[in-house]
């Protein structure tokens, strides 16, 4: 299920990241030997195949060819819909499930049983972290995911981004590996499209690799700003969609594309978010993890337009129609970064 290539040679790997994961064809573990291979550290990249930052980060720093100071792995995932043209533009393949959503049981499909293979390596080699590299739907700036508020994931995190979002909900993501005592954070490089998003994913990846000592908190120039508890702001099955500059008919939502200019701004109840049809807010399904409805507390309506019900700090606002409804539109908190209550 998975292919695992140990000590790939610079020369090996092709002359762009293009023909990189066209030479590696499917899923695949790289094993790279450290100058202390008594430890171990773990990458996952492209578990969307629309996200490059990590598989770029992975090729370039392959291609300098530098020895890291511990062992590391590096997962490979979805490498199907990454190649499926015009390249970097799939999530997942049509007929199959969002791969990072299949780290729970059941793993009785494709996209489950490689998320499977990927556990039971993890389990086996008992890596002293993990770090899962993603783009965000949209642009906007970076930030890290964790189910675990400790020393271990806000040092992690601090060697990429100055944001920590700290939540409770359990999606079968890979970052649940946390729950096996092997600290581990989902780290949101920025936009997929943008090359500072490529260069934190670069940056960080060669701290990950080269620092003595990666679970430690260290100083930094920037601090770290942590947001707890998100709730997701998703759209019900039949729900249309569109991101235009004006309402469009017959269509339940309409925002504008510049909707992805509020990620990680503070939204107020004044300021209009779009339009909505004759369904108005019956469109949304706002749960906490509780599975208590918050929608009138994140959400309103006023004559046809959308609004929020508080202030919020809003993050990872997709303009992808197929992600918003698949996924969720966008995540919220409070706007002193706490949970809404």
């Amino acid at each position: 299920m998975i292919r695992q290539w140990t000590a790939p040679a610079a020369s090996e790997l092709g002359e762009s990241v293009e023909e990189f994961v066209r030479i590696l064809a499917g899923p695949t573990l790289l094993r790279i030997k450290g100058k202390d291979s008594s430890r171990l550290r773990a990458i996952s990249t492209l578990l969307h195949g629309n996200e490059p930052s990590g598989i770029k980060a992975i090729f370039r720093w392959l291609k300098e060819g530098s020895v890291p100071c511990v062992d590391i792995l590096v997962f490979v995932a979805s490498v199907d819909a990454a190649l499926a043209m015009p390249g970097f533009f799939l999530r997942h393949l049509a007929h199959q499930r969002d791969l990072n959503r299949c780290f729970n049981p059941p793993f009785d499909d494709e996209p489950g049983k490689i998320a499977e293979a990927m556990l039971a390596i993890l389990h086996d080699e008992k890596p002293e972290a993990l770090v899962d590299i993603h783009n965000t739907s949209g642009s906007g700036p970076s930030f890290a995911v964790t189910i675990t508020n400790d020393k271990e994931h806000r040092a992690l995190t601090s060697l990429f981004t100055q944001r920590l979002i700290h939540t409770d909900l359990r999606l079968g993501a890979i970052m649940e590996f946390s729950e096996n005592d092997v600290p581990t954070v989902t780290i949101e490089c920025g936009g997929a499209q943008d090359d500072e998003a490529h260069e934190i994913a670069y940056e960080g990846i060669n701290r990950f690799i080269s620092e003595e000592n990666v679970l430690t908190e260290q100083e930094t120039d920037w601090g770290l700003e942590l947001l707890e508890n998100p709730i997701r702001i998703e759209l019900k099955e039949d729900v249309t969609i569109a991101f235009e500059e004006k309402a469009k008919v017959n269509t339940d939502i309409t925002l504008p594309p510049s909707i992805e200019n509020h990620n990680f701004g503070i939204i107020s109840p004044g300021q209009p978010l779009g339009w909505l049809g004759e369904r108005g807010l019956d469109c949304f399904v706002v749960k906490n993890t509780l599975g208590e409805n918050k929608l009138t507390k994140v959400l309103r309506e006023e004559a046809g337009v959308l609004y929020v019900a508080q202030p919020i700090r809003a993050f990872m606002i997709t303009t992808n129609a197929d992600i918003a409804k698949s996924d969720c539109l966008f995540y919220a908190v409070a706007d002193h970064g706490g949970a809404i209550s």
